[in-house]
């Protein structure tokens, strides 16, 4: 499998921030939960719940000292860049519940995110790695070798970003942001966060299968299959790159969830 190598080495470095984390961490706080609906199966009823809207205390016009969360809640802010390079226009800071994105709210998104100059640097350097693991051997080599995973890479990262982001949830009436919990214990976080690519909340906040991410994926990858050589094209090719675009959506999200401590309590700057 060629994208295995990436996934794990994907895995190895967020499992070790997380491992720093959880040991300079502050004590767990409580849990947070939203009561479950209908609309899921019983069977993700053994998935973590989605986040509740904390409550936010009012500051006393008259007074010099801050509510006592105020410090905690800017701590699990959710920035629109990671590191300032890595774009998170999809996450929604802990505690925030935002109103349902209208369609022309979510085709934003999905324009910030495939189009954002951290895009091209991205396909660039996946491109070239393709490029150099010879994945597709029929697109040559050299620079026109490079330029035809480029832009075939582009496409792929562009295409399933409209389906997933924009055209299926605004036919399925789902919320394709990431709600962070921002708190509970580690391993609860991670679970959750992993889990909103088969979960997600529709546009009247309940729990729903997460047709956009799934669907869209898939039908991504199906398109993809009219641009490239048909003679690298196969049914274990095609499931790999699903699989890969799946498992990379959920590692995604659970950087982003843990983004925030990971700032404040190992690198010891703000989110």
């Amino acid at each position: 499998m060629r994208f295995l190598p990436r996934l794990i080495l994907g895995t190895a470095v967020l499992l070790s921030s997380l491992a720093v984390f959880a040991q300079n961490s502050a004590p767990d706080l409580s849990d947070v939960r939203i009561p479950q609906t209908d609309n899921v199966a019983d069977s993700s009823l053994l998935l973590p719940d989605a986040p509740e809207p904390q409550q936010t205390q009012v500051k006393d016009p008259n007074s010099n000292q801050a509510p006592a969360n105020e410090g905690a809640a800017k701590s699990q802010q959710q920035p629109k860049r990671i590191l300032g390079i890595m774009p998170n226009y999809r996450a929604v800071s802990a505690g925030a519940i935002p109103p349902p994105p209208t369609p022309k709210e979510a085709f934003k998104i999905a324009t910030e995110n495939s189009f954002d100059y951290s895009s091209f640097v991205f396909v660039g350097l996946t491109s070239l790695i393709a490029k150099g693991e010879d994945a597709h051997p029929s697109l040559g080599k050299g620079f026109p070798g490079y330029w035809a995973y480029a832009w075939r890479g582009f496409v792929d990262k562009v295409d399933g970003n409209y389906w997933v982001i924009f055209a299926l949830p605004s036919v399925f009436h789902e919320d394709e942001r990431y709600y962070a919990k921002g708190s509970g214990k580690v391993w609860k976080r991670a679970l959750y966060s992993s889990t909103r690519v088969l979960i997600t909340p529709d546009y009247h906040g309940h729990n729903t299968f997460n047709a956009s991410e799934l669907l869209g994926r898939g039908i991504a990858q199906g398109i993809s299959t009219t641009y490239y050589p048909s003679s690298d094209i196969s049914a274990r090719e095609v499931s790999e790159k699903y699989g890969y675009a799946i498992m990379r959506d959920a590692l995604t999200n659970t950087f982003r969830e843990f983004w925030p401590d990971i700032a404040t309590h190992v690198l010891h700057r703000k989110p």
